[in-house]
């Protein structure tokens, strides 16, 4: 299995495809805006009709869960599960392809820092499956 992942301002999944809206950043705020990861996993024939587990985590610049809110904080984190069938017709060796979009609200994150959002497939970061960005520093403008 490989991963190709891409920050953007918004994106969904229709038809089997990615839609993704203001992709290809990776420096943003420095106040909260809304965001959303889009990814694209290219199962291989051999990993297909069967259930896979699937996580995205955000990182901060030391690989450390980020945490988030004042009273209980909470990691900033995705899972789900996806199962995909070898289509028909297709020639042997073709990987097949499973589209995945999230999107978030705006996430409070400290001005001028370093994140990572990391995505594991049963238990394991997938090659292609990191995306960092930053945050602007707050100089007192509101972008």
């Amino acid at each position: 299995m490989r991963a190709t992942m891409l920050l953007a301002d918004s994106a969904q999944v229709a038809d089997g495809k990615l839609y993704i809206l203001g992709g290809g950043w990776s420096v943003t705020g420095p106040g909260p805006v809304p965001s959303a990861v889009a990814i694209k996993i290219e199962v291989d024939r051999h990993e297909v009709d069967r259930l896979h587990h699937w996580e995205l985590v955000l990182e901060d610049e030391d690989g450390r869960p980020v945490l988030l809110g004042d009273e209980n904080p909470q990691t900033v984190e995705v899972r789900g599960d996806f199962s995909v069938g070898a289509p028909e017709g297709v020639p042997a060796g073709t990987p097949v392809d499973v589209p995945i979009a999230i999107n978030f609200g705006p996430l409070p994150l400290a001005p001028g820092g370093r994140y990572v959002w990391r995505f594991v497939v049963d238990g394991e970061t997938l090659p292609g499956a990191l995306v960092s960005f930053s945050t602007r520093p707050d100089t007192g403008n509101s972008n």
